[in-house]
């Protein structure tokens, strides 16, 4: 018996919301020129698990290359589980600045919202 049954396809692994490709269109022009932006997922926090972005100047084995609004984001292969359809943001604020992420898979946040468990 062969199997007809539609592939549902995946959701985006991350996409950027206009204000953060702004952002970043910025920082690749800018200070962090010939370089990419690499988001990982690092043990931390109260609630486990925190995200890391680390500016490299190469894609690295294993990395994940998300093309979204003409820019390229790379994702360590560890943390693609746990930010299969991840939203990145800029968001400013009137004290403080900075990416954030909006991530279906989250279960939870600890109070000070540095850190998530899935």
């Amino acid at each position: 018996m062969t199997d007809t049954a539609p592939k549902r396809s995946l959701p985006p692994l991350m996409t950027m919301t206009d204000r953060a490709a702004a952002r970043l269109k910025t920082l690749y022009e800018g200070a962090e020129k010939g370089k990419f932006l690499r988001i990982s997922v690092g043990k931390r926090g109260c609630s486990g698990m925190s995200y890391e972005m680390n500016f490299v100047p190469e894609i690295q084995k294993g990395d994940e290359r998300i093309e979204d609004h003409g820019l390229t984001l790379l994702v360590d292969s560890k943390a693609t589980l746990f930010l299969i359809g991840t939203v990145m943001d800029y968001e400013v604020k009137e004290l403080e600045s900075g990416f954030t992420f909006t991530n279906p898979n989250e279960k939870g946040r600890c109070g000070c919202g540095e850190s998530f468990h899935v």
